[in-house]
């Protein structure tokens, strides 16, 4: 009798365990510290699942971890992955579970309607179906340190608005002895795909790559090569201080080597819990000669895709984690708590009236900035074949400018030559879109 009673209650524990459902992400520090409470909460709402995030490293490595164990069977349910990698994603038919049948065949409620246009836009189909879950959506704007400001004689309440501001304000926190006037991270992120849809240009063909597969990059244009060769001039006394790809100039603006910073409205919550000073905020500048500028600016952050090729109780799991995630209360603090933009219409109501705009200035600058005027073809986003290779191309070439190798035509003009090569590889390989 004590044997059955002891394999019974083994048999009881074992039926009634959660079922695990592997996350694989790409944040770190406060960020990630966030991600891992969104689970934690959704994991302490229910019993039946438990969601288990896992740190890969940057997108670009998260994405690689993630197709190299797609071909040994061991990939995740979930993958984070960073929005320029949607139309390699999308080609990727047989390895992702598009999010919409996802929740369709779980039975679980589902609005493409719920989300603000300019994140579901970027991420559904030609018939608006969402193709992955909406995440942690961002916008380029600026920060400033407001105490350097006051040393220099700046007004610490007025964000510099254009460029030929920004370049007066840094000169001035130069002059006062900064190391450097203003920073940036994502160089093409902010001054070539942002650039451009902020100034109503095409960055490609073909409605940046939305309307087909033979788009062209076109972004060699005289108004990006002004602004590129601008920045190579500031280089030369430090007025801009290039400090690198992706986010590690960021330091440099926590630590007050650099008066202002252009980066991510989801690096807020670092930039508040690691800065000492007063932090300001404004929309990303643009230059004023420019008709129809400003615009307005597009997304960035990532989705979650699901793989294929899970058991199918997992796949009931994560259509309850995304539901969960839906939901206006726990979208709202991700938004408050990261910077991140409030993705759907009810989180951004419900932290409109809950007065967190209000008690925290400059905290609705990435919202105002990507709604600022309806988005144009020129302004919805991109969708590029291996564009992840691509950045990486013009990221090459603008280095070569801001170290006075090339002139900004020429490193521009190489930037496009090369992306279009791989434009033409990814055309060949034949995805359906």
């Amino acid at each position: 009798m004590q044997l059955l009673a002891v394999l019974a209650a083994a048999s009881f524990t074992s039926a009634s365990a959660a079922t695990d459902i592997m996350w694989w992400h790409a944040m770190s520090g406060e960020l990630g510290r966030q991600l891992e409470k969104v689970a934690a909460d959704f994991n302490a709402s229910q019993s039946d699942y438990r969601v288990v995030p896992s740190y890969k490293g940057n997108y670009t490595e998260t994405v690689r971890a993630a197709i190299f164990a797609f071909r040994s069977r061991s990939q995740p349910a979930i993958v984070q992955v960073n929005e320029i990698a949607t139309a390699t994603m999308m080609a990727a038919k047989g390895a992702i579970y598009p999010v919409h049948e996802l929740m369709h065949d779980q039975r679980e409620a589902f609005s493409p309607g719920a989300y603000l246009p300019a994140v579901a836009g970027y991420y559904a189909d030609l018939d608006g179906n969402l193709l992955s879950f909406p995440f942690n959506s961002s916008t380029p704007i600026l920060y400033y340190n407001k105490d350097m400001f006051r040393d220099a004689g700046l007004d610490p309440e007025l964000a510099p608005k254009t460029w030929p501001e920004i370049g007066q304000a840094a000169k001035r926190l130069r002059d006062r002895g900064a190391p450097c006037g203003f920073t940036t991270s994502w160089p093409s992120w902010i001054h070539v795909e942002n650039f451009s849809a902020f100034h109503n240009l095409p960055l490609a063909t073909e409605a940046n790559g939305f309307g087909g597969l033979g788009t062209s990059l076109t972004f060699n244009n005289p108004v990006v090569a002004r602004h590129v060769a601008q920045l190579a001039e500031w280089q030369a006394s430090k007025i801009f201080d290039y400090s690198g790809r992706a986010t590690t100039s960021e330091p440099r603006f926590q630590k007050g080597e650099c008066g202002i910073f252009i980066g991510s409205s989801g690096t807020r919550a670092d930039i508040k819990a690691n800065s000492k000073f007063e932090v300001g905020y404004g929309m990303m500048p643009y230059w004023p000669d420019v008709a129809g500028a400003p615009q307005n600016s597009i997304i960035g952050g990532a989705t979650l895709w699901v793989l294929r090729e899970r058991p199918a109780a997992e796949y009931k799991g994560v259509a309850k984690f995304f539901a969960f995630l839906s939901r206006p209360e726990v979208q709202a603090a991700w938004h408050q708590n990261t910077g991140y933009l409030p993705i759907t219409r009810a989180a951004y109501e419900l932290t409109r009236k809950q007065g967190f705009y209000g008690r925290n200035p400059g905290s609705s600058i990435a919202i105002e900035e990507i709604t600022l005027k309806p988005p144009t073809e020129n302004s919805r986003g991109l969708r590029l074949g291996s564009f992840v290779l691509i950045r990486d191309a013009i990221e090459d070439e603008l280095e070569q400018a801001f170290a006075g190798r090339k002139s900004a035509q020429a490193a521009l003009d190489s930037a496009v030559e090369r992306g279009n090569r791989l434009l033409r590889q990814f055309e060949r390989a034949g995805p359906e879109r």
